[in-house]
């Protein structure tokens, strides 16, 4: 692992990289540098993305950005030492008219990460062939993965006006009254 990292660190600027002794390295960049970084480690051999995330830093006006990346097992018996290692991307970018550009063209998995994303945080990925909703069957106000989503208003309002069993029982019994 320490070999990549001093490859990755000689090949872009303006990267943090911290390795853990548990085969994870996180490497956190600018968001200009994300698709080069991945063309680059998916071509290093880490040919697995294994996931596409978001954090919401609601105080900082800010959505991160996390790629997860892996190597395919080459062999069935045993690990190799790339294949046990997980490398996570971090970027941010900011909150107020979110957006980023896809990744498909490097990963084509990234596709309904990216339709989740876009979905449950608003953030528009440039070039994605179709951002159209995989999950929720309503549009909202505020995408509801974000901090300022308020479920409570959002669960009064679409649920407050269902009465309840004991409220349902008492009305029956008033109805044959």
């Amino acid at each position: 692992m320490e070999e990549l990292k001093k490859n990755i660190l000689s090949n872009f600027n303006d990267i943090e990289i911290c390795t853990r002794q548990d085969n994870r390295m996180f490497i956190n960049t600018k968001k200009e540098t994300v698709l080069s970084l991945l063309s680059y480690l998916k071509n290093a051999g880490y040919d697995h993305l294994a996931l596409v995330s978001c954090n919401d830093w609601i105080d900082d006006g800010e959505f991160e950005l996390v790629y997860i990346l892996s190597a395919y097992m080459k062999k069935d018996e045993e690990y190799q030492e790339k294949e046990k290692t997980n490398i996570i991307i971090k970027t941010r970018i900011a909150r107020e008219e979110a957006k980023f550009i896809t990744v498909i063209d490097i990963f084509e998995n990234a596709e309904p990460y990216e339709r989740e994303l876009h979905e449950m945080f608003g953030i528009k990925f440039e070039g994605h062939p179709r951002l159209t909703t995989l999950f929720l069957e309503l549009e909202y106000e505020i995408p509801p993965f974000r901090k300022d989503f308020d479920t409570d208003k959002y669960v009064e309002n679409k649920y407050g006006q269902i009465p309840t069993i004991k409220e349902r029982k008492s009305n029956k019994r008033n109805e044959r009254t």
